[in-house]
């Protein structure tokens, strides 16, 4: 190649970069052009529903535009993220719990969406442990004398998740495991309906998010057995972890994200993320989050990217071990 045209091809390179960049930021100034959607899978006033709703007011804020919170329930949340993940308007997002954005494939092949490469990840809100809970009326003075009896009880109890698959799911399959307890599991649409199985009779015991437990437990209606942390969690403090009753090696964690289609721009995308990382950060957010049950975290997209890895190795070891599969 002689230096005339060694010239034109490096001439060229640079220009193909500078038009690349230039359209990369007309991108991310002019986004967005209309009302963004923000989808929850799970029903209104389950924990990602009101996570969602307290981000969308000051997101709306920050865009310029409007945020309409829409809710695609069904699927333990992996209707609503297909709908995200196939979106090709450029103004859908998802609030996502880590199942969703983990280990869905992994549970089951068919579902219609590849966590890993049809989602952007945008930023980790906030993180939390689950909380085990029975009602009030339940055998035992103590958290240890209530685990000595549901032993005795095996498969006579049941257990509430709010769908297969999901973290809250796997964990009390893990949980059975570690304790040598035996209840059966009966899936829900929610944790709010969970909470009335509960109260009802119909369930004896669930791993619940701290804040959607916090208020029947705080009424007498319900008791905090233990927290999934591996020593006290900041958002449930009151609770003891499930190591200190005798459950020994148990630790698992919760948390939501936002995520967009994975044809999201770049640019977009790191825009995006610096927003709801200040906004989660933010004083008044992050007392609002803490009074849902959410340690506050914020992330980089690869700060997302990154933690969505290690939860795919950790819940899919779960799934294999305990040989979890949809019915």
């Amino acid at each position: 190649m002689n230096n005339s045209l060694s010239r034109r091809v490096i001439l060229g390179l640079l220009a193909l970069s500078a038009s690349s960049w230039s359209q990369s930021q007309t991108a991310k100034a002019s986004w967005p052009e209309h009302a963004v959607k923000l989808i929850v899978g799970f029903p209104a006033g389950s924990s990602p529903d009101l996570t969602a709703r307290a981000l969308a007011e000051p997101l709306a804020k920050a865009l310029g535009q409007n945020v309409i919170v829409e809710n695609k329930v069904g699927a333990g949340g992996n209707i609503a993220a297909d709908f995200v993940a196939k979106s090709t308007d450029g103004h859908t997002l998802g609030l996502m719990i880590n199942g969703n954005m983990t280990i869905a494939r992994i549970l089951n092949p068919n579902v219609p969406y590849d966590p890993l490469k049809d989602l952007a990840p945008i930023s980790l809100i906030g993180k939390a442990p689950l909380v085990l809970t029975v009602p009030a009326s339940a055998p035992g003075e103590t958290a240890a004398e209530w685990l000595s009896q549901a032993k005795k009880a095996g498969d006579k109890l049941s257990y509430a998740s709010p769908g297969v698959g999901t973290v809250a799911h796997l964990g009390m399959e893990l949980l059975k495991t570690k304790a040598g307890i035996a209840p059966v599991h009966v899936p829900y649409p929610g944790n709010p309906q969970i909470i009335t199985a509960m109260l009802g009779g119909q369930v004896q015991l669930a791993l619940l998010p701290p804040a959607m437990a916090a208020a029947q437990v705080r009424g007498g209606k319900l008791r905090a057995i233990g927290a999934s942390s591996t020593g006290r969690s900041p958002v449930a403090a009151e609770v003891p972890s499930l190591s200190e009753i005798g459950v020994k090696d148990y630790q698992l964690e919760i948390w939501n994200a936002v995520a967009a289609p994975a044809s999201m721009p770049a640019a977009v995308a790191s825009k995006l993320s610096a927003m709801v990382s200040d906004i989660v950060r933010a004083p008044e957010m992050r007392a609002r989050l803490f009074q849902q049950g959410w340690q506050v975290v914020g992330s980089s997209p690869e700060g997302l990217r990154n933690r969505i890895e290690s939860d795919t190795k950790a819940l899919g070891d779960i799934i294999r071990s305990q040989k979890i599969e949809l019915n």
